[in-house]
């Protein structure tokens, strides 16, 4: 069956959090580590962070000409989500070694957008659904002005599994396969991808 994305202001707010679900870490993340910074995360309980959310999708609002993410879908069913928005909206990473070491340029830049979380539902993973996501998170980047998309993916060495929920980064295949390339490496374990429009 395709993958179909959409907008997330296009799509439900129980569609999305379908996506997340009732357990684990994006249901309690919300999908807001990125949107908190570190002294203040402890202070946010799960309700407010689903709040802030709903508030920063607008889902359900399709003549909305602002959202902070996409969802996908497989035959009718909501399976994915994708946080892409402009760098600056992601208080986080403006003080994060990863998107910086090594790199000299204005984190203010609202022009440069980011892809920071992918989630993909129980039961579709290894489906193609970050595939899909991440090539739609460049074409609705690309729409709405920005000069330059990146993404900060893990890296595996060869015979490692993931942890549960390491990957909520993405991997360098995932970004590669959407036409990203790397423009850093800040870490054994971390890269910066980065498509320039």
């Amino acid at each position: 069956m395709p993958i179909t994305v959409v907008p997330a202001n296009e799509a439900g707010w129980d569609d999305l959090q379908t996506v997340f679900g009732r357990r684990g870490e994006a249901a309690r993340c919300q999908c807001q580590w990125f949107k908190v910074r570190d002294r203040e995360w402890a202070s946010v309980p799960v309700e407010a962070r689903a709040e802030r959310l709903r508030d920063q999708t607008d889902c359900g609002n399709p003549g909305s000409g602002t959202t902070s993410g996409l969802v996908a879908y497989l035959d009718g069913e909501p399976v994915g989500w994708c946080a892409v928005e402009p760098r600056t909206a992601y208080p986080r990473l403006r003080y994060a070694r990863v998107p910086w070491t090594g790199r000299d340029e204005d984190r203010t830049d609202p022009d440069v957008w980011a892809v920071t979380c992918f989630v993909t539902r129980v039961g579709y993973r290894r489906q193609g659904v970050s595939r899909a996501l991440a090539r739609a998170a460049v074409d609705f980047a690309r729409a709405r002005g920005a000069r330059a998309l990146e993404g900060y993916p893990m890296i595996l060495p060869p015979g490692r599994e993931a942890t549960w929920g390491e990957l909520y980064v993405g991997s360098r295949s995932i970004f590669a396969d959407a036409g990203f390339v790397e423009v850093s490496h800040p870490t054994p374990r971390r890269v910066v991808m980065r498509i320039e429009f």
